[in-house]
């Protein structure tokens, strides 16, 4: 299943130039539904890199649809495997509320994808007279996976501690558990949103993404940092489900393959965590067993905490699994391919 991440904000916060920044990542095959408001697609012309295929949603906002259906259908033309995607991205309109865009997908009926996170461009300079304007914390931030706190660098750097802290307090008033990640020029790493194919630009393609890294001057991003623990034996259901649903503070993505052990025998699970979404499903046939591990990803990770969480996680079972392990179990892969499951992250 393809990740589908979106990317919201007001209007002016960066939405386009963190595109950008994504689709700039080598190897990069990514899908792109750009919403624009107005007859005119002026989003769909900014855009450099390497673009398999770009779609538009012209004259509205994807949270204003009348149904999922027109976002379905793009999603479902996106995720064919013909196209070999890593990832569709959406770019909202800057009016596009994040808890409108949650339930769109969520209740949508496109085959092929999973959640990837719904990430919210914040304007550090105006933020607190665009977005958050009332006495209450903004409720958008409450379907947010990851906050992205842009244009840093307008702020003078004696009041940049001070500024994020504010805004940061301000935004887990909503959403405690939210990741925020500060930038300048949206200089976020793409290896902490998706993970692409291949290591370079295809040689079969033309070198969109190559040219625009070279025609643009991009301040550097920080880099994410990962850790990753194997998975040689069956592991226990519901230490596993305990990492999923409560991981450590700084990890923000959970991937890989892990082993369970269940009443009778074993299997293998595909695990994608994203924010507090969690797709798990039964892996594959022909992955490669030798290759079972889980591997932790967040920009400022505690490698230390994130390896001894997933050490416990993966231990070797050395009991059956409880029932209510089993039931657990179930139930989480069942919400996974569920488009109408509950909100992700909730036991």
């Amino acid at each position: 299943m393809i990740p589908v991440i979106v990317l919201t904000g007001y209007l002016g916060a960066g939405k386009t130039s963190l595109l950008n920044r994504l689709l700039t990542r080598p190897g990069t095959r990514v899908g792109v539904i750009i919403n624009d408001i107005g007859k005119v697609n002026v989003d769909t012309g900014l855009i450099t890199g390497q673009v398999d295929a770009a779609e538009s949603i012209a004259g509205g906002c994807v949270c204003c649809l009348p149904d999922s259906g027109g976002l379905d259908e793009l999603l479902e033309k996106l995720a064919q495997p013909r196209l070999r995607l890593d990832a569709i991205i959406v770019e909202a309109s800057g009016a596009a509320d994040p808890l409108n865009v949650d339930r769109l997908l969520r209740f949508g009926n496109a085959k092929g994808i999973r959640p990837g996170g719904i990430i919210d461009v914040v304007d550090a300079v105006e933020h607190r007279h665009t977005v958050d304007t009332a006495a209450l914390a903004p409720a958008r931030f409450t379907a947010t996976s990851l906050v992205v706190v842009n244009k840093m660098d307008r702020i003078a750097p004696e009041h940049r501690q001070e500024t994020l802290r504010q805004i940061s307090a301000r935004i887990r008033e909503s959403n405690p558990s939210v990741a925020i990640v500060p930038t300048s020029h949206a200089a976020l790493d793409p290896d902490l949103v998706f993970d692409v194919a291949q290591g370079e630009d295809p040689t079969d393609e033309l070198p969109l993404a190559a040219a625009s890294r070279a025609a643009h001057d991009h301040a550097a991003a920080p880099h994410a940092r990962a850790v990753t623990v194997r998975c040689p034996a069956p592991a226990d259901p519901g230490a596993l489900l305990d990492l999923l649903e409560s991981p450590p503070a700084t990890v923000y993505r959970l991937k890989g393959h892990a082993k369970l052990r269940l009443a009778n025998g074993e299997r293998r699970y595909l695990v994608n965590m994203v924010g507090r979404s969690i797709h798990l499903s039964p892996a594959r046939p022909g992955s490669d067993p030798a290759d079972d591990a889980l591997v932790a990803v967040g920009m400022n990770l505690d490698e230390h905490a994130a390896t001894a969480a997933l050490d416990t996680a993966l231990a070797p079972a050395t009991e059956p699994p409880t029932p209510r392990s089993l039931t657990r179990l179930e139930r989480r892969v069942i919400l996974s391919n569920n488009a109408q499951a509950p909100e992700a992250g909730k036991p």
